[in-house]
């Protein structure tokens, strides 16, 4: 879904602070109030078979449309289908827009819609008071409810007296509004989730000609089907507009002033990698080539790119992690850029291939979509604990350069970023985005393919040195002396045969070497060539050139702790913000900056990677602050944190 904008952009200082505003305006067409609100935040909550997921994508995509700044936040559970109505099969999916411009899919819902007993007791506690509860009461019977716990009815007992609650009988309704169609009670019950989705768009005015066309699409081969769903959706809409329940509905205008000109879409952070990695494919004029094997949070990126063979791009789905690397460095080799794409488990079973990769000094892209762990962890569940994994993770002395995505849309960028890096210094790269990233959303600026860089590099022609008795020959270890790069030399090329392995290679030459003196010196070489990687200095937000502590993040926290910063700017403290993408290398000014702050301070889902490589590399006394619950940070808890550091 695109949209067209055409204002500039201006940024809204403590955007994700404010307390959602009311202003009541004009009756609408049913005679009820319309009040007009800055920002909503919404959470769909029910059986991971309802299809909250779906509800979900389906009104963010119409919000998207509209032109809203929005951050979503889908969370479902691991196992591929828990016993339905238990608190481990709840699947949620979080909406945070905005007119104006926003960071975080937002810290507490102002609107839960609960689907069953289980849905309403896991999210609850996270619903402030006042909120919105719409109640699926069709669920609430004594079994459903003493599953999960309720002795008695939450809807009877005064539980919820602090929340405006909408009893609903939603599976009712649904079945009511289908009767007219040849479906069996439990199929037309499926389509409740599109009822909901109906009453929830007509609560905040949102678009339905895209849903109404998706349905249209989803279910083409199936008429009937298609249309239950749309008469389900239309009757959600309809039931919004004639009940007394709901008196009120809101606006919340499009954020045109938040964005520069130019065409947006919706986009995920695993489907921007996949968009990204095309680009670079393009911009590099090489076939893209991923060998790969399903793991979550990782598979979308396989399953998108499987479909753009047009493009030249070829998916391998291998029958383990080893295989897929395998392949991808083996294409590599025959001169495509190569991806594999995994999560943290996968990443320490092939971290043998990657040193392989290391010591062949081959263009490699390694992403790496963390998750929960260790072991097999919590596979739904994002966590940023395989920071030193990538850094270390490997036998000897292999560094191996790492990237890392800011936001959902920033993941293009960063496929570019990790592409240029590894074509221009022959290198593996590790791309480390999360869970949170991979799943969420936000608003894309589709960028101008003009604007995009150049990648293009030139393969080896012919022989590159000549001995001291005149003879050419080709040394696929000799270097360029700006890059430390060697030679890419397609395999089947005439007088550019060479070995490969992974046993020490003798530098110029590339045959087998133990010598000491030789290994020191490869060792050594490979380092500074990651060392020597030209990267951009990291900027620092500080805006009043005041302020006497520092915080610094990577990766996803960018938006929590943007928001936090907002916040705490707002309230008139003096802050200063600075975010790496540049892992490894840093960027070079980085210890310049760190030393003209009294106090650092790091936010890291993990338990202090990156503050224990700052402290190593630059004898800064940096303070972490740290998380490992599976979910990213709220704005409001980084806030007070960061006043505590400020306060000493």
């Amino acid at each position: 879904m695109t949209s067209q904008v055409s204002s500039p952009a201006e940024q809204a200082d403590g955007a994700d602070s404010a307390v959602v505003g009311e202003q009541r305006t004009s009756a609408g067409d049913s005679g009820k109030d319309v009040r007009r609100l800055d920002r909503v935040i919404i959470r769909f909550a029910g059986d991971s078979g309802d299809g909250m997921q779906l509800t979900g994508d389906r009104f963010t995509s119409e919000t998207a449309s509209f032109g809203n700044d929005l951050s979503t936040l889908p969370n479902f559970p691991a196992e591929i289908r828990a016993p339905a109505g238990t608190l481990p099969g709840v699947s949620s999916f979080q909406l945070h827009f905005a007119d104006h411009d926003i960071l975080t899919p937002g810290d507490a819902p102002n609107v839960l819609v609960a689907m069953n007993p289980a849905a309403l007791k896991a999210n609850i506690g996270d619903v402030p008071r006042g909120a919105e509860v719409i109640v699926n009461t069709d669920e609430f019977t004594k079994r459903a409810m003493a599953k999960v716990g309720y002795a008695a009815s939450p809807l009877e007992d005064g539980s919820l007296d602090g929340f405006h609650v909408h009893p609903v009988p939603l599976t009712t309704l649904t079945v009511e509004a289908l009767k007219e169609f040849d479906l069996s009670r439990k199929e037309a019950e499926r389509s409740k989730n599109m009822f909901a989705l109906g009453l929830l768009s007509w609560m905040y005015h949102r678009p339905t000609e895209g849903t109404e066309k998706f349905l249209k699409q989803k279910f083409a081969k199936k008429p009937e089907i298609m249309k239950a769903n749309l008469a389900a959706f239309h009757a959600g809409w309809n039931f919004g507009e004639t009940t007394e329940d709901f008196a009120v509905s809101y606006e919340v205008a499009p954020a045109s002033t938040a964005f520069p000109t130019g065409t947006y879409r919706n986009i995920s952070g695993n489907l921007a990698l996949a968009y990204g990695l095309i680009a670079a494919s393009r911009q590099a004029d090489l076939p893209l080539y991923l060998g790969s094997y399903p793991i979550t949070p990782a598979s979308d990126i396989l399953h998108e790119l499987s479909k753009h063979k047009n493009f030249g791009v070829r998916t391998f789905q291998a029958e383990d992690e080893i295989a897929g690397i395998g392949a991808a460095l083996g294409a590599a080799f025959g001169g495509s850029l190569a991806v594999t794409t995994t999560s943290g488990p996968g990443v320490a079973l092939k971290s043998e291939t990657i040193g392989l990769a290391v010591s062949l000094e081959l263009p490699l892209l390694v992403i790496d979509i963390q998750r929960g762990g260790p072991s097999t962890g919590l596979p739904t569940k994002t966590e940023q604990a395989d920071l030193l994994q990538a850094m270390y993770g490997r036998n000897g002395e292999a560094p191996v350069p790492i990237v890392a995505p800011m936001t959902p849309a920033d993941c293009f960028d960063a496929a570019l970023e990790a592409a240029r890096i590894a074509v221009t210094y022959r290198t593996p790269v590790l791309l480390l985005s999360d869970g949170y990233l991979a799943n969420g959303s936000e608003p894309w600026r589709v960028p101008e393919v003009d604007a995009l860089p150049d990648l293009r590099t030139q393969f080896a022609q012919g022989p590159n040195h000549t001995l001291d008795d005149g003879t050419e020959v080709f040394w696929p270890y000799k270097r360029d002396p700006q890059t430390l790069a060697r030679p890419w030399a397609i395999p089947g090329t005439p007088g550019l045969e060479h070995r490969i392995g992974g046993i020490e290679k003798q530098d110029g030459t590339g045959n087998i070497s133990y010598d000491p003196a030789n290994h020191d010196f490869m060792v050594r070489t490979r380092q500074a060539k990651v060392d020597g990687i030209q990267v951009p200095d990291i900027e620092v937000d500080d805006p009043a050139g005041t302020a006497r502590t520092l915080v610094l993040g990577w990766g996803s926290t960018y938006g929590p702790i943007t928001a936090a910063v907002r916040r705490l700017r707002g309230a008139g403290e003096a802050i200063a913000q600075a975010h790496l993408r540049h892992l490894n290398p840093f960027p070079r000014n980085l210890g310049d900056v760190l030393k003209r702050y009294d106090k650092v301070v790091i936010p890291e889902m993990n338990l202090g990677q990156l503050a224990t490589l700052i402290r190593a590399k630059y004898l800064v006394d940096a303070h972490s602050y740290n998380q490992v619950n599976g979910m990213p940070f709220k704005a409001e808890q980084l806030a007070t944190a960061l006043k505590e550091a400020i306060d000493g």
